[in-house]
């Protein structure tokens, strides 16, 4: 008789373990995420957010977004994770743009030297968004409650590298020891973290009249279609057929065998969206920070505005572009055709010589209406929202991007965990088994 699953996830040792672990670095996180920085006057930033809300904050909001909550509160984990994106996104168009570092990272060892590099480029990065938030800070009326601001840049600067250096070990250990992709689920949990308050804020607005309940309706509406749409975007996925011959592996003869390679519609999964809004990210802090100081920087900050229209065309664009990136990166037609002829495998139609040509036509028609329908579900809900005069806050938190990323970070973990209860010969967390995937 079949167990319950949820009771069968903690009866096997290995994965129960690996759950409390994930599960207790995520508590650490969150807890960090209240911890202020060393000479920072929390009052006095809890009363200047006060007042800028509702005044479509924009970028601080932006911010706070992706650091869970972090970024107002100036607190150790403030910056997040985005300093490690945005230093990989850069590592990896570099390594496309300079073939000796590629050639480097091909070599025995090489992939180690480019994690190590990574980190290096991470706490570089890590110290020029933190002077940009000293910098921020002292344009808030009494929020620095050091007497030195130099002694303040010093400790903030450490402070939060040290934080966002810590998040990366973190993640890292969750990935190794836990469940699931632990700088995902890093950002995931701090979105998650933050939907009480956005439902509460929503429902504390209607009864205020500030918000009609219609259009409230109406989102929540479309919250859930896009769920649905996200989930039939993650699971879709094209089978190319591969037959393999009879063959003689040492001493043992090999059958017949007929499998296929399962294309996904969106190979990338949530990384696109994650690296678009990285890497606009970067920019429009460093803009907010110093643009008290240089009016073209000020100018610079509100032409790239999240609401604005620029943001959101070179959003799509760089979600289309990493999604082509990444797939490149992580399915390549070359060796997965090089790996089927060693095995004796063939796709039917299609000569031996023509089948790298092949599948880089397939994916090349898979990933630009996956990107493209990727693009348009980060969009579109939070464009309906500003039509109905959402608060930024919950249009960040009820919006496409957040729900992308809720839904890819919980499908990929649910994959994982299922895969190690099968392996102890379990059922898997849905209907027959297994979370099944749509064939296009």
């Amino acid at each position: 008789m079949a167990g319950n699953p949820l009771s069968d996830m903690f009866r096997i040792k290995e994965l129960k373990d690996r759950i409390l672990f994930t599960l207790f670095w995520l508590v650490v996180f969150r807890l960090g995420a209240f911890l202020p920085i060393p000479g920072i006057n929390a009052s006095a930033l809890k009363s200047y957010f006060a007042a800028q809300s509702g005044s479509g904050g924009g970028i601080t909001d932006y911010l706070d977004f992706f650091a869970g909550g972090a970024f107002k509160n100036f607190s150790l984990f403030m910056m997040g994770v985005m300093p490690y994106i945005s230093t990989q996104i850069i590592m990896q168009l570099l390594l496309i743009v300079f073939p000796k570092l590629k050639a480097i990272a091909e070599e025995e060892g090489g992939r180690k030297k480019i994690a190590r590099w990574t980190r290096i480029g991470t706490l570089v990065v890590c110290v020029i968004q933190g002077y940009s938030m000293t910098i921020w800070a002292d344009r808030i009326p009494d929020a620095i409650a050091m007497q030195s601001r130099v002694m303040y840049s010093i400790v903030s600067i450490l402070t939060v590298t040290t934080g966002s250096m810590l998040l990366i070990w973190m993640g890292e250990q969750i990935t190794k020891r836990g469940i699931g992709n632990g700088i995902s689920l890093l950002i995931f949990a701090g979105i998650v973290a933050r939907l009480p308050n956005a439902s509460f804020e929503l429902v504390r607005r209607m009864q205020l009249g500030e918000l009609n309940a219609v259009y409230a309706l109406v989102v929540l509406v479309m919250f859930v279609g896009v769920v649905a749409l996200v989930v039939l975007e993650q699971q879709g996925q094209r089978k190319i057929p591969v037959n393999y011959a009879k063959r003689v592996v040492g001493r043992k003869m090999y059958g017949a065998q007929n499998t296929y390679i399962p294309f996904r519609i969106n190979p990338s999964g949530v990384i696109p969206v994650i690296f678009a809004s990285s890497l606009l990210t970067f920019p429009l802090q460093i803009a907010q920070s110093f643009g008290v100081q240089a009016k073209w920087l000020r100018d610079f900050s509100y032409w790239l505005r999240p609401s604005g229209f620029w943001y959101n065309l070179f959003y799509v664009l760089f979600i289309v572009f990493f999604a082509y990136f990444y797939t490149q990166v992580s399915l390549n037609p070359q060796e997965i055709s090089k790996n089927i002829r060693e095995n004796g495998g063939s796709i039917p139609g299609i000569r031996s010589e023509k089948m790298e040509e092949y599948l880089t036509r397939i994916l090349n028609r898979i990933v630009l209406p996956g990107a493209l329908y990727l693009a348009l579900i980060a969009l579109i809900p939070s464009l309906v929202q500003q039509l109905f005069k959402f608060p930024s806050e919950l249009a960040y938190l009820l919006g496409g991007t957040s729900l992308i990323i809720l839904v890819g970070v919980d499908l990929d973990t649910m994959s994982q965990i299922e895969a190690l209860m099968k392996m102890h010969h379990h059922e898997g967390l849905v209907r027959k088994g297994h979370i099944r995937a749509r064939n296009l």
